[in-house]
């Protein structure tokens, strides 16, 4: 089994959804940043695409923002397709849920059928492919974006160094510590840091520094191309397809 597969397992699929992701630092400051830049970088949004939605937080807040665009949601995972599904109003013949991997070459077709997107979006996932992955996955995407399309991946990223990723260790550990703590009064530090973060999740990460995934989109044909916000390993990165393609 791969290593990303572990996210298909519904156990560890809802611990994250719970715990992780909801303890991620200044989550609710990146999602504000995302849709600042793209109120100020697209002048109307019909249709996006969130790109490995997990429970499908940033699509969610694209359409709080769009409400009349169309929006297609796709993951490998059953557990976090499932999760948001269960999250769209009850009238939504304008959203799409498709379970499919887009760490295989053809997963374009399974969206061939939506057009081309205003805007794709993708939360904390892409990460988990390998460089050259990564790569072909962005290359894919330029391709499925409309024209002055935007592109907006809030990301994992590579520390600089050794020293500084563990200082981003245990600052992410004291978040995690800090909601757990709320949940249950008897989690002790030692126990999230081994349990819900030291874990077999960790080990699928494949990080890539912000710098040279900027550089990747550059060569690809992405204009705009910034680093638009980051804390330690967590950045928002991305930018815009030529209106001339």
């Amino acid at each position: 089994m791969k290593k990303v597969d572990l996210w298909k397992d519904e156990k560890l699929g809802k611990r994250y959804l719970k715990i992780v992701r909801a303890a991620i630092p200044l989550a609710k400051v990146q999602t504000e940043v995302l849709l600042t830049l793209i109120r100020k970088m697209r002048k109307k949004v019909t249709s996006f695409l969130d790109l490995g939605c997990g429970d499908g937080h940033l699509g969610w807040a694209v359409l709080d923002e769009y409400p009349r665009a169309k929006g297609v949601f796709l993951d490998f995972s059953k557990t976090m397709i499932e999760a948001a599904r269960k999250k769209a109003p009850r009238n939504h013949k304008h959203l799409s849920f498709i379970q499919g991997d887009y760490g295989k070459s053809a997963w374009p077709r399974s969206v061939a059928g939506h057009g081309r997107f205003d805007l794709i979006v993708s939360g904390l996932s892409i990460h988990h492919q390998t460089d050259r992955k990564k790569k072909e996955i962005y290359r894919q995407i330029y391709d499925l974006l409309a024209p002055g399309g935007l592109f907006l991946n809030l990301e994992h990223v590579q520390s600089a160094t050794p020293e500084i990723q563990k200082i981003f260790s245990e600052y992410f550990i004291d978040a995690l510590y800090a909601r757990l703590r709320r949940l249950d009064r008897s989690f002790t530090r030692e126990k999230v840091s081994r349990d819900f973060y030291h874990n077999q999740l960790l080990d699928t990460n494949i990080l890539a520094p912000v710098e040279a995934q900027c550089r990747w989109l550059r060569k690809i044909g992405f204009r705009q191309v910034d680093c638009f916000f980051k804390i330690f390993e967590l950045s928002i990165f991305g930018g815009l397809k030529s209106r001339g393609r």
